[in-house]
């Protein structure tokens, strides 16, 4: 378990331990509730290591959770042509740590103020809190977007602009239920289908074939 991750608990953890001390003292069945929510909070802010593939090409997924849907669609904010979209479901039972999908550079992040859907409403793409993230790798630009959901209302951003991340490498987490997309180019075969369950950092989730001629991107101002 990383301490990076653990510290966004910190709060929580010392009102549960609170709580349970409180309960333990005036009705000591109930500290037995706040010992369980403790334990789950350290569960689900865990940050299990994981084998990152290696190889040119490849795309691992940004999140734990289930592939909810594979689109292709206009990606406007960042690259500003047609990408493939995967979305992927987090419940609160997934590891809720984000990493990259591929070694690059950060060049773009925004955050947009926006509702809290249930994150597998499809609602919540287009109206749900979110952050955006642009990755350049290697002249190929990768989007990464955090949605928030009922339950999960914080995004926390590690990464800085300018950053250089390898691939499988942190960059933010979510809090609680939630949902993440991954914009890939259009060339990239996708290797993942509707309804399976992927591990962020480890699971590929699509690749360039061989000797695939990467398609120019678009100049853009960087954001933040």
């Amino acid at each position: 378990m990383r301490w990076q991750t653990l510290w966004q608990a910190k709060w929580i953890l010392v009102v549960l331990a609170g709580l349970t001390a409180a309960a333990w003292t005036w009705t000591p069945w109930l500290a037995g509730v706040g010992v369980a929510l403790i334990v789950f909070t350290l569960y689900f802010f865990r940050d299990p290591r994981r084998e990152i593939p290696q190889g040119p090409g490849l795309f691992v997924s940004p999140a734990d959770g289930k592939v909810s849907d594979i689109l292709e669609m206009e990606e406007t904010e960042v690259a500003g042509r047609k990408m493939r979209r995967i979305g992927i479901f987090l419940s609160v039972f997934d590891v809720h740590v984000n990493r990259a999908p591929a070694a690059g550079r950060l060049v773009y992040t925004a955050e947009h103020a926006g509702t809290y859907h249930d994150a597998r409403s499809p609602m919540a793409s287009t109206h749900n809190a979110a952050r955006t993230w642009g990755f350049d790798c290697d002249g190929q630009m990768i989007v990464v977007r955090q949605i928030t959901g009922a339950i999960a209302r914080r995004i926390v951003p590690w990464a800085l602009l300018g950053d250089k991340l390898a691939r499988g490498q942190h960059f933010g987490m979510i809090r609680f239920g939630s949902r993440t997309e991954v914009f890939l180019p259009l060339e990239a075969a996708v290797s993942v289908s509707v309804g399976d369950h992927v591990k962020g950092g480890s699971s590929v989730i699509a690749h360039l074939p061989v000797g695939q001629k990467r398609v120019e991107q678009p100049k853009m101002e960087v954001a933040s």
